[in-house]
């Protein structure tokens, strides 16, 4: 049986399905952004990417996470 995904990786099937890129592709465009806080990084795609803010908001932590080694 497989593991269930929780925490912001749970959000990613839907993030591809609605916004129509892979979340690699994302998790790229936030690493490569001027910007560094999590906030900023939110709002960024939000206003830029018409983003949801629980999208949003899963992938920064998400790539926040995995660039401090978590």
């Amino acid at each position: 049986m497989a593991e269930t995904v929780k925490g912001p990786a749970s959000y990613f099937p839907s993030i591809e399905k609605k916004y129509g890129r892979p979340v690699a592709e994302w998790q790229e465009l936030i690493r490569s952004s001027p910007l560094t806080r999590h906030m900023e990084l939110v709002a960024w795609l939000k206003s830029e990417h018409g983003m949801g803010h629980g999208h949003a908001n899963a992938l920064v932590a998400h790539a926040l996470a995995e660039a401090r080694g978590k």
